[in-house]
């Protein structure tokens, strides 16, 4: 059995993995939390069944990094990537659009993909959508048929940003979510775009 508990060992190798999983995150554009935090254990010599930190773990250092190495850029990018979801969503207003992912909650770096989930009632409704506005897109068949996953992965770049829409069946929008991932509608990603205003 691998040695769990607190021991000093136990919770240095977990903060070490979670440093290691956000740097490559923020590094390297890896935006899979589990595929990070394996990557990590295997470089620091753990086994997969031992010590590995949370997704909320890895983030809390992924934020850190970024404030301490990334700051200026890591804000610029951010604020490109939600102008363009906002351009993105309101294009693709019909599907019923919500942005998702790292550029919905901050993390978002240098690498990170923006992502964008629709509702459409048809799939083929949104190339049909795509082919019409000549846009160019790779169409991706989702990793594994699993419960919850999207119908289809459309990937395309818009003004040098990687672009990723999820696009799952209309019944689903209002069906229980089961990875509680947190998203947000066109209004609310305008209003991340404002700036703060200061009161005197």
């Amino acid at each position: 059995m691998p040695p769990h508990g607190n021991t000093p060992r136990f919770n240095t190798l977990r903060r070490e993995i979670a440093a290691l999983a956000a740097r490559m995150m923020a590094e390297d554009g890896i935006s899979d939390f589990g595929f990070a935090k394996r990557k990590a254990a295997r470089q620091l010599g753990a086994s997969e069944s031992e010590a590995l930190p949370t997704n909320a773990e890895i983030e809390a250092e992924l934020r850190a990094w970024q404030a301490l190495y990334q700051d200026e850029e890591q804000a610029e990018r951010l604020h490109e990537m939600r102008a363009a979801a906002v351009d993105i969503m309101r294009l693709l207003a019909d599907f019923r659009p919500y942005l998702t992912g790292g550029a919905l909650d901050g993390t978002a770096g240098r690498y990170s993909e923006l992502e964008i989930e629709l509702f459409p009632e048809s799939a083929k409704e949104v190339e049909i959508f795509f082919l019409n506005q000549d846009l160019a897109y790779i169409h991706r068949e989702p990793r594994k048929p699993a419960p919850g996953a999207p119908e289809a992965v459309l990937s395309l770049d818009w003004d040098d940003i990687p672009v990723r829409l999820s696009i799952y069946p209309a019944g689903a929008e209002r069906a229980g979510r089961r990875h509680h991932q947190e998203r947000a509608r066109l209004p609310q990603v305008e209003a991340l775009l404002k700036p703060a205003t200061t009161t005197e």
